[in-house]
């Protein structure tokens, strides 16, 4: 997703290498996660790891959402300073720099929603965020790991070394832009909304028609709290529509989602995507072109879905997802 247009024999010889350099430094990503994991669970008495520990093949493996909800898991409110300090160890083995911040202050909103609300919401708690672990993390056999709590829910499998899963990924804020108070201006999200309303406003005409699949923008993402994404063919414009400007537009929006994991995930979604062809990936949005106004979008490939909506409260509340077409929590599906 670079925009380098090899010769045929160097790209064939690329994305061996790619796919050689990838398998490796998956396998230490996933040694990190089991040494992560092994560490925080080492760190627990035996209450407390009766709270954290699930059979991987238990159906709470499966059971995710991004609302405020009573949760099964270990939350960090429960945990001793050592314990959340390997807790967030574990979270900083699946993320990249990036995404672990965004991951923290979407915690960290809670205090604000707090504030503003009042009391008149749901119960808000930046320590109300949950740590599970599916399985013996080893280098053998198959594992998972979860921190979930309100607009986050970050899921992750791996099977004898390797990372096979890491969707759904949910990264939500609420507020999308902190308008009042000391940290006023502060927009957690605001990479995967600006980029594409660049690239919306890059587009022209003709290009809108097609890119542009409604007046109003739904409600919701699709499919919150299901297993698996939803099945639906993709709409909007091709990535092959797009002019030379424009491309490079929506491959750094695509990396804007991917780099919020660790490298060696985010490229391997990447080469996943190239290797399945790029050109009938499509953006489609739904709503006016500003950000002040409900909005919503989709980018779709035939190995991965992102999601993004921004319609609550005054369209400042963001949900935004990267699903996996193949299939979410390790579980495979035909590719559509």
């Amino acid at each position: 997703m670079r925009g380098i247009k090899p010769s045929l024999a160097l790209a064939t010889l690329g994305v061996i290498g790619l796919a050689l350099a990838a398998s490796a430094v998956v396998d230490r990503s996933a040694n990190q996660m089991a040494a992560s994991a092994n560490r925080f669970l080492d760190a627990l008495d035996d209450e407390a790891k009766s709270r954290a520990v699930f059979a991987f093949d238990s159906p709470e493996r499966v059971n995710w959402h991004f609302i405020p909800r009573p949760r099964k898991g270990l939350p960090v409110k429960d945990m001793n300073s050592a314990q959340r300090a390997l807790a967030f160890g574990l979270l900083q083995s699946g993320l990249g720099s990036s995404g672990f911040l965004k991951a923290t202050t979407i915690m960290s909103l809670e205090q604000v929603l707090k504030e503003l609300e009042k009391g008149s919401g749901a119960v808000r708690d930046p320590e109300l965020y949950f740590v599970s672990i599916f399985g013996q993390p080893s280098d053998k056999g198959q594992w998972g790991w979860r921190v979930e709590g309100h607009h986050l829910s970050l899921n992750f499998v791996v099977n004898n070394g390797k990372i096979v899963s890491a969707t759904p990924a949910f990264f939500g804020s609420n507020p999308a832009e902190i308008r009042t108070g000391p940290r006023k201006g502060l927009r957690t999200l605001a990479d995967i909304e600006d980029r594409a309303l660049r690239l919306l406003q890059a587009l022209d005409d003709g290009q809108k028609k097609i890119a542009v699949v409604a007046d109003k923008a739904p409600p919701e993402v699709r499919s919150a709290h299901e297993p698996q994404p939803p099945a639906e063919a993709p709409e909007g414009i091709a990535f092959a529509q797009l002019n030379d400007t424009q491309k490079p537009m929506l491959r750094a929006l695509i990396e804007s989602y991917a780099g919020d994991m660790t490298a060696e995930v985010g490229q391997a979604w990447l080469d996943e995507i190239e290797k399945a062809g790029v050109d009938t990936i499509k953006f489609a949005w739904a709503g006016p072109g500003e950000r002040s106004q409900p909005h919503h979008y989709r980018v779709q490939g035939p190995t991965f879905l992102i999601e993004f909506n921004n319609t609550q409260n005054g369209a400042n509340h963001v949900h935004s997802f990267w699903r996996n077409r193949l299939g979410d929590f390790g579980v495979p599906l035909a590719a559509k």
